[in-house]
């Protein structure tokens, strides 16, 4: 696994909050071992593997994916090195954003429910949190329904 993939894989841990013990147990198959050793880029990790990591850390599959897959192919063509600087330059303010905010219990609860919400209800609490609507009980009743 490349090294670069290894990092993007503990700024996201260290970002959510989670040890490497705490991810391990998130994520089927995996000890905190083997999270340590891809964190310094000794070992491999599945396509799936990195997509549960992701998905638990609240960081972007594609973030950890795409620099796995860019790191591979990295020699190949000028593009390649092109997408891979793009990818290592998103992966990289997604993980550092997500490192420098912490969440509470309660904060980490309405990111999961916003996430599952409808479109038109994510549109509705932006709008809320923006000052422009004030029908607030609408947006928690079907958040909470």
């Amino acid at each position: 696994m490349a090294k670069k993939t290894g990092t993007l894989i503990k700024e996201a841990r260290t970002g959510a909050g989670f040890t490497q013990e705490e991810l391990a147990r998130k994520i089927s198959g995996l000890t905190a071992s083997d999270i340590s050793k891809a964190e310094r880029g000794e070992k491999d990790l599945t396509q799936d593997q990195l997509k549960k990591i992701a998905k638990a850390c609240g960081v972007t599959q594609s973030s950890l994916l795409n620099a796995e897959k860019t790191t591979a192919k990295k020699s190949t063509a000028k593009k390649t090195v092109t997408a891979a600087k793009k990818t290592t330059a998103a992966a990289k303010k997604t993980a550092s954003s997500t490192s420098s905010l912490k969440l509470t219990a309660a904060e980490k609860q309405l990111v999961e429910l916003y996430r599952k919400a409808e479109k038109e209800d994510k549109e509705k609490v932006m709008k809320i949190l923006k000052g422009e609507d004030s029908s607030i009980l609408d947006i928690i009743g079907s958040l909470l329904s």
